[in-house]
């Protein structure tokens, strides 16, 4: 059901990989609600994924951009407010990458190249993708930027490995960055600490299903979807949150206040019993 909540804004969506990636969730959604979008990806992704079938879905152009290449942001903020007809009046970054855990090594054990590579491309490149907006004064006020997190910034998850530092990196980018933007240009920052979603970056983690699985047991409401997360953005998005900023907000089922559930503490006592 659409209601309308983002007609005349436009936006950039950084992600989209495939159907099953929540940048294309956002972008579809986001399109229902009348906005407006270019979309982006690093051109190694591009020929990964199928971003060329929700360009026509979408009826959006496609601006290719290295996250981590100043020059390519710059490119991309400029044409973007070209294409669009105007200053941008919210962002989408949803993008993550480990070498590490791509080729199998353990955060004891890590390749500080792997490692730096994946910071630039998971969490710095979200503060160059501000930094551009900010000096390019690309925003429209009351504009909004939102970035995809996880929970294991703040608490342990052994197997998500270096993504957690960036994950904790990108959290506080938006806090400091937020500040700024706030103050200056009335745009809003947020980030959003989703459920483990079955995406085509996400099950790259070891043990990721055993993720899912242990994380429906302890939510009440149990995980949240891809296109939950999508909907969820779309407010962020909306006038309706014209005063949510520097927040990392949980997007998973109430996840990240349980101790222990019911069905979690049942399927342990039976695995002691046999």
């Amino acid at each position: 059901m659409s209601y309308n909540l983002l007609k005349g804004k436009r936006g950039i969506i950084f992600g989209a990989l495939d159907e099953n990636s929540i940048a294309w969730k956002t972008a579809e959604r986001v399109h229902e609600e009348g906005g407006t979008f270019v979309l982006t990806n690093a051109p190694v992704a591009m020929r990964m994924g199928q971003i060329d079938k929700l360009a026509e879905k979408t009826g959006s152009q496609i601006i290719p951009a290295d996250a981590t290449s100043e020059e390519d942001l710059l490119n991309l903020v400029n044409k973007s407010m070209e294409i669009l007809g105007g200053k941008i009046d919210f962002v989408l970054h949803s993008i993550g990458m480990s070498i590490n855990v791509r080729k199998g090594k353990h955060y004891t054990d890590q390749n500080y190249a792997w490692t730096q590579k994946g910071t630039d491309v998971s969490a710095m490149s979200f503060h160059k993708t501000m930094q551009t907006l900010y000096k390019q004064d690309a925003m429209n006020e009351w504009g909004s930027i939102v970035a995809l997190t996880y929970m294991a910034a703040q608490r342990v998850f052994p197997d998500y490995n270096d993504m957690a530092d960036n994950k904790a990196y990108l959290e506080s980018i938006a806090r400091s960055f937020g500040y700024f933007f706030g103050r200056d240009k009335k745009v809003r920052v947020n980030t959003i600490s989703q459920s483990p979603t079955p995406t085509t970056a996400g099950s790259g983690v070891k043990g990721f299903d055993g993720f899912i699985a242990y994380a429906e047991k302890m939510s009440p409401l149990g995980n949240a979807t891809a296109l939950d997360c999508a909907n969820y953005t779309v407010s962020l998005f909306s006038d309706l949150t014209k005063r949510v900023t520097l927040q990392n907000l949980y997007n998973d089922g109430g996840f990240s206040n349980m101790g222990v559930s019911d069905e979690v503490m049942n399927a342990f006592v039976e695995s002691m019993d046999k």
